[in-house]
């Protein structure tokens, strides 16, 4: 989905940044010695550069992944006032009100402004990996340019 976000986003010749969570390692938030990580300083610039920031995250446990919890967590204040969209994938459809409580932090701690409407989908939009839902894909292409209305 993100990949299809970001095509979108270029199509638009949109200035944009892609940062891909398993390419970066980030040391676990332990309140202390963490901050202090090269990685961690890194992300944080980025993050405070942003006009925008579009999340993808897979949903876990009736919330979002631990790798973007982590984010935030080592991040924090670079978050603030920022513009953020998410995406996410979970299983199944009952936990479609799982992202909330990861949204509500950010508008909360951070003051960022939220599209107002996040990409929820089930492992039924997809076929041998692609999506093949053209609801999806018009949903992503919404948030695209959500994202990039919300950042000018």
């Amino acid at each position: 989905m993100a990949e299809d976000i970001l095509a979108t986003l270029n199509e638009q010749n949109a200035q944009v940044e892609w940062i891909d969570m398993r390419e970066i390692d980030l040391p676990f938030c332990d309140g202390d010695k963490c901050y202090s990580h090269p990685n961690v300083q890194m992300m944080k610039e980025k993050i405070s550069n942003a006009k925008a920031i579009l999340c993808a995250s897979p949903v876990y446990n009736y919330d979002i992944n631990s790798v973007l919890k982590n984010v935030v967590e080592l991040t924090g204040k670079a978050w603030q006032h920022k513009t953020v969209g998410l995406v996410c994938a979970a299983g199944g459809k009952g936990s479609y009100m799982s992202p909330m409580s990861f949204l509500n932090s950010l508008m909360l701690d951070f003051r960022c402004s939220l599209i107002p409407r996040f990409v929820y989908t089930t492992k039924h939009s997809f076929t041998d990996g692609r999506i093949s839902d053209d609801d999806l894909t018009q949903r992503l292409k919404e948030i695209a340019d959500s994202l990039l209305r919300a950042s000018e």
